[in-house]
């Protein structure tokens, strides 16, 4: 078995000793053993764990996602590469659309040819969609059913350059209230529940209606899922459960 430092680490991965040192102080990446002069020693097995990492990060997942992922009892190496692959395709057709835009805007600017406002801002839509589907696809199927899905996705390429622009600041908008409410500490505050009736509209935005009942479930799933968590706990720690609580008391559940 083949025994790494952290010095050795570094050349392999190009990553930094700080960087492994903290992955190791979070749980992340712990060595398979620590000598009596205090060297980490690192395996294999941790080179594997630690290029997980980087495809997850690459990813954009947060490094608690990827601790529970790769130390799920039911983590796969294989399957999570296949997972990995297929992602960063989407990826990469998601980037070759948003370059063909910026080509042709340039194109437009320089007397080339000439662009219409719409297919300006198609490529970022298109984005959108994918990158949906490539977060929370599986989850969102699975809670409200493929044509609820579909319909969504149709709704978001078939916005307009000002409909796009309006939910974009919308969001930005729930953010900043949902960060003053959050202070106030009381989901039931005016400033709360303001923040609920934002979120409405932002949700119907995208679902062409609204139902209490779903607004409440997709308010339990940014506490339960992860990623949504990680979203709003961005704005403050506590501010998935604050936002679910908020909506529960909007809905009257």
């Amino acid at each position: 078995m083949t025994e790494y430092t952290i010095k050795d680490i570094c050349r392999i991965t190009g990553q930094s000793a700080r960087t492994i040192r903290f992955y190791d102080k979070i749980g992340l990446l712990t060595p398979e053993k620590v000598r009596s002069n205090g060297y980490r020693i690192y395996t294999d097995r941790q080179l594997d764990i630690l290029q997980q990492i980087l495809f997850y990060r690459e990813l954009d997942f947060e490094l608690e996602q990827i601790k529970s992922i790769i130390y799920d009892d039911d983590f796969d190496f294989a399957t999570a590469l296949e997972g990995h692959i297929s992602a960063l395709r989407d990826r990469q057709k998601r980037l070759a659309g948003i370059i063909d835009t910026a080509e042709k805007t340039l194109n437009n600017i320089k007397g080339g040819i000439t662009m219409a406002n719409k297919d300006k801002f198609d490529a970022f839509k298109r984005n959108l969609v994918e990158q949906n589907k490539e977060k929370y696809g599986k989850e969102i199927v699975e809670k409200y059913g493929q044509e609820a899905v579909d319909k969504t996705h149709d709704i978001i390429l078939a916005m307009t350059e000002k409909e796009y622009n309006d939910v974009e600041a919308l969001g930005e908008d729930i953010n900043k209230a949902l960060a003053i409410a959050f202070e106030k500490g009381d989901p039931a505050s005016n400033e709360a529940q303001a923040v609920c009736q934002l979120h409405k509209k932002w949700l119907t935005f995208y679902w062409g209606k609204y139902s209490p009942e779903m607004h409440a479930g997709v308010a339990e799933m940014y506490v339960c899922d992860e990623r949504f968590k990680a979203y709003y706990d961005k704005i403050a720690p506590g501010c998935a459960e604050f936002l679910r609580d908020a909506i529960k008391i909007f809905v009257g559940k």
